[in-house]
């Protein structure tokens, strides 16, 4: 079987609200890039079904880099789907995912609807432990 490598695993949500932003950012970000790209309910919502994105990408596509995308507004989350516990699902999945994949190196943004892309840090305000 041929080996087909690319960079990186983008996961983000399937909302169709945001697709337009996420388009225009990868096009800018990555533009000469070979990536996976997962849609899911939710983004980072339930970390098993993106872990085993990531793993079978990993696997398959050597991939070197994770990108994990939520956004604002979520219907997925519901009414818990405020910016801190977005910014905490994030953190946390970046977290895992490095643990379990040390050799990867994950990005965590947050979407608005108007398309500003904001990158998530621990020190990001609202985040809890």
């Amino acid at each position: 079987m041929t080996k087909h490598v690319c960079d990186a695993i983008i996961i983000t949500c399937i909302d169709f609200r945001i697709q337009k932003y996420i388009d225009k950012w990868l096009n800018k970000y990555f533009k000469n890039q070979k990536f996976d790209r997962v849609a899911l309910a939710g983004g980072v919502f339930d970390f098993y079904s993106i872990l085993r994105q990531v793993e079978i990408s990993s696997n398959l596509h050597e991939i070197k880099r994770v990108v994990l995308i939520n956004h604002e507004d979520c219907g997925a989350y519901g009414k818990e789907g405020n910016y801190s516990r977005h910014v905490t699902d994030l953190i946390e999945a970046k977290r895992k995912i490095e643990a379990i994949f040390p050799h990867l190196d994950v990005e965590v943004y947050y979407l608005y609807l108007n398309g500003r892309f904001e990158e998530v840090f621990q020190t990001n305000p609202g985040f809890k432990h």
